[in-house]
C-alpha cells in the first residue's frame, strides 16, 4: 500500500487545505497523476501520487487542514478499478455529520462535539496544563485552536453561564439580508498579513503626480514595431514604471531594504513584485533582475506571470523574494490611494488612473493626461527626503522617457 503524503512546499508552509479530491474511492491513478489541490497561505499545489494503482481510501476530505507529511489517502498498486472500488464507499459518501468524518491525520485530538483542529504548539501546552481542547472557544473563525488561546483559556468562566446561548438567536430575523461566505485560506492570510503590515510598521505615504504626455507619445509611435520585433509582445505601461522604479531603487538603496531583527539588510538585487488581480484575491508575483532585464522581458514576464496567476498556476518561487513592489489601481479607475507595504519589504508604489486635467505648463494651462502616484514607505527605514526624492526621479523619468531608456 502506498501512502499520499503532503509533501514540503516551502519552508515558510507548515499546512494546507484540501480544496478538492480529483480522483474518488475505487479510480484507477497513474504514477505522477495530479489527485487532490491543496490550498495553502500562497499557492494552490497539486498533489500526485507516486505510485500507479487503484485509490482505495481517502483518509482527509474537502475543506480538511493538514499539515505537511500527513498522509491523506492510500493507492494500492495491485488492487483493479472494479473490485475496491465498492468496499470503501462509505469512506467516500459524504457524512451526515462532522462527528462521523474520518479524521485527518493532523488531528490528534477530537471531542465528542467533532474533531478538533490546533497548531502543534497549541496542543502541547494544552496536555501541559491538562486542558481538554474542545472546551476552548478559538478566536479564529475556522476554529482553529491556536497557543493564545490555550493560554487565555479560563475554565472556571466557562462553567458558569452553561445556558447563555439565547442571544444569537437575534441575528435569525436578519438571515434573508446577510450571506455569510466563508473566507478562503489565502484570503483570511492576506488579511492577517495587512494587519501586522499596519500594526508593525511606521507606515507613511508620499504622493506626487507625473506628466503621462511623453511616455504616452513615445509608446504610441514604438508599440506596433515592438511588437512585430518582439513575438507580438505589448509596449505597455508597466515596463517603463519598472525600469524607471529600478533605476531609483539604485539611487536610494534604503528603499530597497527591510529590517531583519536589529539589522538593516539592503538588497543588492531588483526583483519587482507587481500585484494582480484574481478572482481568488490580490497577488504579488515578481519580475527577477530587473536591472538585467530590457522593457520586452520585462513584458514578457508581466504577461506570463499575470496568465498563471489567473489560472493558479503561480509556483511558490515567483511569490517569494521580492525587495520591492508595484500596484495599479488606475486600472480599477482608482484616481488616489495609500498602498500597504507588502511584506517585510520596505517600500509600494502606486499607480492611479490616467486622467485630462488642466496644469500649469510654462506659465500657460494646458490640458495633459496626469497620473496622481503614491508612495508608501516605512519611516524605520526610510526618511522623508529618500522617500519624497525616490518619488521624484520616478516622476522625472517617466516624464523624460529617453533618459528612461538611456538607464536601461
Amino acid at each position: 500500500m502506498a501512502d499520499i503524503i503532503v509533501p514540503e512546499l516551502a519552508e515558510s508552509i507548515t499546512e494546507g487545505e484540501i480544496v478538492r479530491w480529483v480522483k474518488n474511492v475505487g479510480d484507477t491513478v497513474e504514477k505522477g497523476e495530479f489527485i487532490v489541490e491543496l490550498e495553502t497561505d500562497k499557492v494552490n499545489a497539486e498533489i500526485i501520487s507516486e505510485e500507479a494503482g487503484v485509490l482505495v481510501e481517502i483518509l482527509a476530505q474537502e475543506g480538511d487542514v493538514v499539515e505537511v507529511g500527513a498522509v491523506i489517502a492510500k493507492v494500492d498498486p495491485n488492487g483493479t478499478a472494479s473490485a475496491p472500488a465498492a468496499a470503501p464507499a462509505p469512506a467516500a459518501a459524504p457524512a451526515p455529520t462532522k462527528e462521523e468524518a474520518p479524521a485527518a491525520p493532523v488531528v490528534e485530538e477530537t471531542t465528542s462535539n467533532g474533531r478538533v483542529i490546533a497548531s502543534p504548539a497549541a496542543r502541547k501546552l494544552a496536555r501541559e496544563k491538562g486542558i481538554d481542547l474542545g472546551a476552548i472557544n478559538p478566536v479564529d473563525p475556522q476554529g482553529r485552536v491556536r497557543v493564545q488561546d490555550v493560554a487565555a483559556h479560563n475554565p472556571a468562566a466557562q462553567q458558569a453561564p452553561a445556558a447563555a446561548p439565547a442571544p444569537k438567536a437575534a441575528p435569525a430575523a436578519d438571515e434573508s439580508r446577510v450571506e455569510a461566505v466563508k473566507m478562503t485560506r489565502r484570503q483570511k492570510t492576506a488579511a492577517n498579513r495587512l494587519l501586522e503590515v499596519s500594526q508593525g510598521t511606521a507606515m507613511l505615504t508620499t504622493f506626487n503626480e507625473i506628466d503621462m504626455t511623453n511616455v504616452m507619445a513615445l509608446r504610441k509611435r514604438k508599440k506596433d514595431a515592438f511588437m512585430e520585433k518582439h513575438d507580438g509582445t505589448k509596449l505597455g505601461f508597466m515596463s517603463f514604471f519598472t525600469k524607471a522604479v529600478t533605476a531609483a531603487l539604485k539611487a536610494f538603496p534604503a528603499v530597497n531594504a527591510k529590517i531583519v531583527g536589529e539589522e538593516i539588510h539592503y538588497n543588492k538585487f531588483f526583483d519587482v513584485g507587481i500585484a494582480v488581480s484574481t478572482p481568488d484575491g490580490l497577488v504579488v508575483p515578481n519580475v527577477r533582475d530587473t536591472d538585467r532585464k530590457n522593457f520586452a522581458e520585462i513584458e514578457g514576464d508581466i504577461a506570463d506571470l499575470a496568465v498563471k496567476a489567473r489560472n493558479k498556476k503561480l509556483a511558490l518561487s515567483d511569490l517569494e523574494g521580492g525587495s520591492f513592489t508595484i500596484t495599479n489601481g488606475g486600472v480599477f479607475g482608482s484616481l488616489m490611494s495609500t498602498p500597504i507595504i507588502n511584506g517585510d519589504q520596505a517600500a509600494i508604489l502606486g499607480m492611479h488612473n490616467i486622467v485630462q486635467r488642466p496644469i500649469a505648463v510654462n506659465g500657460e494651462v494646458e490640458v495633459r493626461p496626469m497620473m496622481y502616484v503614491a508612495l508608501s514607505y516605512d519611516h524605520r527605514i526610510i526618511n522623508g527626503k529618500e522617500s519624497v526624492g525616490f518619488l521624484k526621479m520616478v516622476k522625472d523619468l517617466i516624464e523624460n522617457p529617453e533618459d528612461l531608456l538611456l538607464e536601461a
